[in-house]
């Protein structure tokens, strides 16, 4: 019998995980296997859309979709999976649905295997399935995450983690991940084969460098430290001075030691780590833009160094700057055609 999925929707869903994810399973085991005239081939996966209650649901990209079936229908599953909600502050996390979270504790407790997609992992969090043990999320959620469940051990570097009494809890990263936990799973309850005829199937790619290549660094101003706010601003056209560690502790007007403290308290990096990371940030965007020479980037960026660049680079972005630079550097077919003049 094929595993039943339910793909949970909450209204601060975006669309494209949850068709994708249905689309992939839908297919699995069957979609363009047999030839014509052949008998049918058993399909993997049941997938369905569930949502709180019945009827059309407005998700928070203004699309409307409509769920197949309502918690209150489903007394067991086989699968759970929450796709990605956008959620970026503690309200908003609050704000979540509580009778989806309450479900998807209960199928997890009667036995389902529960995946999150991005900031899904998130909801896992808040249904208390994480406690004391490990996960990931998309970059962009890492802030809020660590604030509201400083319990959980949090690996944003990575694609996929599995969690939990025989790996029933399975959190995937950053958006396009989910295809790497799609795959995953047709490969645990079909073959490896399959996984591999569905991602040349769809195109889908495995994301073996993890998420470090994608992420841009997350710059907390919210945090009402005046002092460590005008030190961030001046740190943004001053990053790259050789002695920029001395000279921001300068700017704030305050002892060395009290510096540091309050800097990290207000933006979660010590003063080094953030200049580090304000560094490689303009680097990234040098390397995806501009032919010049790594070498000559590196000192750009403020590293006289080259081997000092290339190894923080590594380290912070997980490739090394040229490999980075032929990933992400826009291909020039679509330069030329962004240059030229639209048509009539």
């Amino acid at each position: 019998m094929p595993k039943r999925v339910s793909i949970v929707v909450f209204r601060e869903c975006d669309p494209s995980i949850v068709y994708g994810v249905f689309d992939t399973l839908w297919a699995a085991g069957t979609f363009y296997k047999n030839p014509p005239g052949e008998p049918p081939a058993e399909p993997l996966f049941e997938p369905r859309i569930v949502a709180a209650e019945p009827g059309p649901l407005e998700l928070i990209t203004g699309v409307s979709i409509v769920p197949q079936d309502s918690i209150d229908d489903i007394g067991h599953t086989d699968i759970v999976f929450v796709p990605n909600v956008i959620v970026l502050t503690s309200e908003e996390l609050h704000a979540l649905d509580r009778r989806l979270i309450d479900w998807i504790a209960r199928m997890h407790r009667q036995g389902a295997l529960i995946c999150s997609a991005c900031g899904g992992s998130l909801v896992l969090a808040a249904a208390g399935l994480l406690s004391g043990r490990e996960t990931t999320t998309h970059w962009s959620h890492v802030p809020v995450f660590r604030r509201e469940f400083p319990d959980v051990r949090l690996h944003e570097d990575r694609i996929l983690v599995q969690t939990g009494d025989g790996h029933r809890i399975i959190a995937c990263g950053g958006a396009s991940s989910w295809q790497d936990l799609a795959l995953l799973l047709v490969a645990r309850y079909g073959s490896g084969e399959e996984a591999i005829r569905m991602s040349r199937f769809f195109l889908y790619q495995w994301h073996r460098d993890g998420q470090l290549p994608y992420a841009s660094m997350a710059v907390n101003v919210v945090h009402g430290d005046a002092v460590i706010l005008k030190c961030q601003s001046w740190l943004g056209d001053n990053y790259a001075h050789a002695d920029v560690i001395a000279e921001v502790a300068r700017v704030s007007g305050l002892p060395k030691r009290t510096f540091d403290r309050r800097f990290r308290a207000a933006t979660g990096y010590s003063p080094l780590a953030y200049v580090q990371a304000l560094r490689i940030e303009e680097a990234k965007q040098m390397l995806e833009t501009d032919a010049a020479p790594v070498d000559a980037i590196g000192r750009e960026v403020g590293y006289e160094d080259a081997a000092s660049f290339r190894r923080l680079f590594r380290r912070l972005t997980g490739l090394a700057p040229g490999d980075y630079r032929r990933r992400f550097r826009i291909p020039e077919f679509v330069r030329v055609a962004a240059a030229a003049p639209p048509a009539l």
